[in-house]
């Protein structure tokens, strides 16, 4: 067997990812992969028969879920990763905890991380670069360009607006705290790519805002994504939060939910999660 080979993930400003920076693997007969994006676009490219496992993000496409679970891709345990026998392991950048990381990247099997980055250029490096780690970059290099183009048209469609939509995105309000994304985050990248604006610039990642935040962020629209369990908040919770309550979003009954995986995936689906999401912000266009 080839040695492992750890590649680190550099970020991306809005360029495509080196044709170079991922090497093929020498065996995908039984290739494990680590995030729904790439799942996603293992599925895309034709290459699903080479998959044994996934991880608990990859819930599409519905066959995906057929697939043993290795766990939460950001809660590995490495002997449910190694359990399947694999060859390979593809595991999307910001995956951990790093101590698995590294017991995972020194277990003789074939390692190997794509880059994440939330945004039109990073989905289309993302996909070549799956494309090249299984060896076939001319599928990857045609279903780049198909999304390329796709991606491209559902900018379009906010590329004339003067006025652009404050979005607040709500990951949970469990106890009735506001826990909402700022910058860096798939939200954000999601919010921009729909011609919006995140009413919410002074923090990276998520974490829990005060009354007086929500207040200031004043959004136009607020986001979240359609889940259950704790998690969730009706409408009606929403209405009765002193501080939401107050936002134009609240006075204007505008609340968004859509699925998280298809919204939040940054994978061969995100063209028509803009598209969506743009309707939904901008009806009138």
């Amino acid at each position: 067997m080839k040695p492992f080979r750890i590649l680190l993930a550099a970020a991306l400003v809005g360029l495509s990812l080196p044709a170079a920076a991922l090497e093929p693997f020498s065996d995908t007969s039984r290739l494990v992969s680590i995030g729904g994006s790439l799942t996603e676009i293992i599925y895309a490219l034709g290459e699903e028969a080479k998959l044994v496992a996934r991880d608990q993000t990859a819930v599409y496409p519905p066959e995906a879920l057929e697939l043993p679970d290795v766990g939460y891709m950001r809660a590995l345990a490495p002997e449910g990763v190694l359990s399947v026998s694999p060859t390979a392991l593809l595991v999307i950048e910001g995956s951990g905890p790093p101590e698995a990381l590294e017991v995972l990247s020194h277990a003789g099997v074939e390692y190997q991380t794509v880059p994440e980055s939330f945004s039109h250029e990073g989905v289309v490096a993302k996909i070549r670069a799956v494309g090249e780690a299984l060896g076939v970059p001319d599928k990857a290099e045609a279903l780049a360009t198909e999304i390329d183009a796709a991606l491209a048209a559902a900018e379009e469609k906010t590329a004339g607006l003067e006025q652009r939509k404050r979005v607040l995105f709500i990951l949970s309000m469990q106890g009735g705290k506001v826990n909402a994304s700022g910058t860096g985050t798939a939200a954000n990248g999601i919010i921009e790519l729909a011609g919006a604006v995140n009413a919410i610039q002074d923090y990276e990642g998520y974490k829990q805002l005060t009354e007086e935040a929500v207040i200031a962020a004043a959004p136009d629209v607020i986001l979240m994504m359609d889940r259950g369990g704790d998690h969730a908040a009706s409408e009606a919770e929403m209405l009765s939060h002193p501080a939401i309550s107050l936002t134009p979003a609240a006075q204007n009954h505008a609340f968004i939910r859509m699925d998280g995986a298809y919204l939040l995936g940054f994978g061969p689906r995100t063209a028509e999660a803009v598209t969506d999401l743009v309707e939904a912000l901008y009806p009138e266009l």
